[in-house]
């Protein structure tokens, strides 16, 4: 994961992205990547999966 902080309290789910950090365009070069879970991904000490992107354009 870039970026991408997750936590479960209880049955919520929190998730953290430091929107002021970038890793470079996307593949078709149109946005930049500020976080990604680079697919689907269990949640932590559950069954539950998560896919995150946060981007923006160039």
């Amino acid at each position: 994961m870039k970026n991408v902080e997750m936590a479960v309290e209880g049955t919520m789910l929190t998730i953290k992205v430091d929107l002021s950090k970038e890793f470079g365009p996307s593949a078709s070069g149109k946005t930049i990547i500020i976080a990604s879970t680079e697919g689907n991904v269990t949640i932590p000490n559950r069954q539950e999966k998560v896919g995150l992107n946060v981007y923006r354009k160039k």
